[in-house]
């Protein structure tokens, strides 16, 4: 089993042990490394290649949001877990908007924080209902833009509907009946249609238009069209 490499990033020394040490427990994850500020977390990210780094918002130096940025023009395909004390809806819009793809409370049991790990490294949004509910208004693109000159296609429109659902691209693949490389297409097409940075953005983009639906519809319908 290929393990899933995680840098822990937080400035306090007592809650970045402990975390460590729950995920050292977990077969399928390898902690490649600890950093006490963002300064730090870059150079090591570059140093180790993590696929998921957990990272603290108010750090010594360099906080989180300076942070990600940095990391995403280091490590493009690694993605970013925060993990904080804030739940305020300015700092995980814009957390989100820096290239986070999770966002997740230290208050969370270790079932979710492992979850949560696993869901970014597969390439999904993690955002609890209730963070997600507070920040959905900060999405500041206007519903006319799914009418735009450059619409969505149906089934761009389907595939933002179960992004919105938190599927990963192979079990959207498996839902439209279509090649994972094809939902790739589908999704890089919504981000730069609907001018979002990433798949979280366009889950919350999603949930404040409406577009979320139960999944036994979504798969009537997408059946029917087929």
């Amino acid at each position: 089993m290929k393990k899933l490499r995680v840098l822990v990033v937080d400035d306090e020394s007592v809650v970045r042990e402990g975390v460590v040490a729950i995920l050292s427990l977990q077969p399928d994850l390898d902690v490649v490394g600890e950093a006490q500020d963002g300064i730090r977390a870059v150079e090591l990210a570059r140093k180790h290649k993590p696929d998921v780094i957990l990272l603290d918002m108010v750090m010594p130096k360099q906080d989180g949001l300076a942070t990600i940025p940095k990391i995403k023009e280091a490590l493009p395909n690694a993605q970013i877990l925060v993990l904080t004390s804030f739940a305020e809806s300015d700092r995980v819009y814009q957390a989100i908007k820096s290239g986070a793809l999770g966002y997740l409370l230290k208050d969370a049991t270790r079932a979710q924080l492992m979850q949560a790990i696993r869901d970014v490294a597969d390439g999904r949004a993690s955002i609890p209902p209730s963070i997600a509910m507070k920040v959905i208004h900060e999405i500041d693109h206007p519903q006319q833009l799914l009418y735009t000159a450059d619409p969505l296609t149906p089934r761009e429109l389907e595939t933002l509907r179960l992004i919105a659902r938190g599927l990963s691209n192979q079990e959207i693949a498996d839902t439209l009946f279509v090649h994972e490389r094809t939902v790739a297409k589908y999704v890089s097409s919504i981000l730069e249609k609907l001018q979002l940075a990433n798949r979280t953005q366009a889950a919350l983009y999603a949930i404040r238009e409406g577009l979320t639906e139960p999944r036994d519809k979504v798969n009537k319908r997408t059946k029917e069209k087929l």
